[in-house]
């Protein structure tokens, strides 16, 4: 179970998709909402299970309809890989039925020690793939995520490629946007990035994002270059899955679109401001050295948040010391 959010629910993705091809006796049921069942199209033994917040498992006496329906599966074991006050209920009225139970540790007093601003812990933490490992161990499982294999490319359907044209070029995404402000590489910094990038007429550059005032801004960084798309809002989330698995490289920032590029196998570049790498949350099978961070001698209260939605006064501009040439180079 792992209802939210986009990043990560598509975190254990790999992880899953290493367990059925190392254990393919066993038939995993995924709970999570409906908008994510195609995280996992296409993994063997893999049924997905949806949680109805808005009706069915709208609160307490819904989630006592939840675990009714999932009694029905004839579950053997359940994973909590979420571990919050839901999944907490229904992990425990599992185990009052005599059904083997495990959580996920998320390392709550670690990653506070990492982001506190005095006598900081900085060092890398368990990463979230390495978390969830832990929870199929404690059922008896163990998961080699060295041995992970990814899906083929998709293969593009004539109205991508009318918005895209024909794939004979490098294809760059970049998903400039997160959750939080603190995770955003400066707008007019990004320009320049894309602005760069379009120079070399063999690569095409992609835009991705949601919402209105998003896409706005990702019409305003694409204006007046040919070869800079903006995808969002033009094609649906599935297919938006199969673009984004035919791309040669992804640069995101900390946000879901970094996990799910990492989940199809591409390439990510991700851009780090008030979080940090360190707390266990680079995209899967990615190098260290791919994760571009804010300077920690200028600002070395860095990381001040696992989730970046904690403002620290004078870190504003923390990300301008990503510089444009080091983006461009490690692209």
């Amino acid at each position: 179970m792992r209802l939210s959010a986009m990043g990560d629910v598509a975190m254990t993705v790999p992880v899953l998709r290493a367990f059925v091809n190392q254990h393919p006796q066993v038939k995993i049921t995924v709970i999570s909402r409906p908008f994510f069942k195609p995280f996992f199209e296409g993994i063997p033994n893999l049924t997905f299970f949806a949680f109805d917040e808005k009706e069915r498992h709208k609160g307490f006496l819904g989630l006592l309809r939840l675990y009714q329906d999932l009694k029905g599966l004839n579950i053997d074991a359940f994973a909590d890989l979420h571990n919050v006050l839901r999944s907490k209920i229904i992990r425990n009225l599992f185990a009052l039925s005599g059904k083997k139970v495990a959580s996920v540790d998320k390392g709550r007093a670690e990653k506070k020690a990492l982001t506190q601003p005095e006598n900081k812990v900085f060092q890398q933490l368990p990463t979230m793939f390495e978390r969830h490992v832990k929870v199929f161990e404690q059922f008896g499982f163990t998961v080699d995520l060295s041995q992970s294999e990814f899906p083929e490319k998709a293969i593009l359907s004539p109205e991508i490629l009318t918005i895209i044209g024909e794939k004979n070029q490098k294809l760059i995404g970049i998903a400039p946007f997160a959750q939080y402000d603190s995770k955003v590489y400066p707008l007019d910094l990004m320009q320049q990035v894309i602005d760069k990038l379009a120079l070399e007429t063999t690569t095409t550059i992609l835009l991705f994002g949601g919402g209105k005032k998003e896409i706005e801004l990702l019409n305003s960084l694409a204006a007046n270059k040919e070869n800079v798309i903006v995808v969002a809002g033009k094609i649906k989330f599935q297919q938006e899955l199969e673009l984004i698995s035919n791309l040669d490289v992804m640069l995101s920032m900390d946000s879901g679109n970094a996990h799910i590029a990492a989940m199809l196998g591409v390439k990510v570049i991700t851009l780090w401001g008030a979080t940090h790498p360190y707390a266990g949350f680079l995209p899967f099978n990615q190098p260290l050295k791919n994760a571009l961070v804010s300077d920690r001698n200028q600002y070395p209260k860095l990381p001040t948040s696992v989730y970046g939605n904690k403002k620290v006064e004078g870190y504003e501009d923390a990300m301008r010391t990503i510089t444009v040439d080091t983006i461009l180079k490690t692209l």
